[in-house]
């Protein structure tokens, strides 16, 4: 797969992230739909650069202590 098919993917999984969100919110969709909703935003919170520079930030500092 490509970067640019890779990027098109996780665009289209966030948007019914979003659709699935808005869905639970106004009680059209079971609660598992929300479960999998909040799971997927945690992971695509984590992989931001931010999240992720403050997690390699912390495992630097750890492993200069050894």
């Amino acid at each position: 797969m490509t970067d640019t098919t890779h990027e098109t993917a996780k665009h289209v999984i966030d948007a019914l992230s979003f659709i699935t969100v808005v869905g639970t919110l106004v009680e059209m969709l079971p609660s598992v739909a929300a479960i999998f909703t909040i799971i997927w935003t945690v992971i695509r919170i984590w992989e931001t650069k931010t999240v992720q520079s403050w997690a390699n930030r912390k495992g630097k500092d750890d492993a200069s202590n050894e």
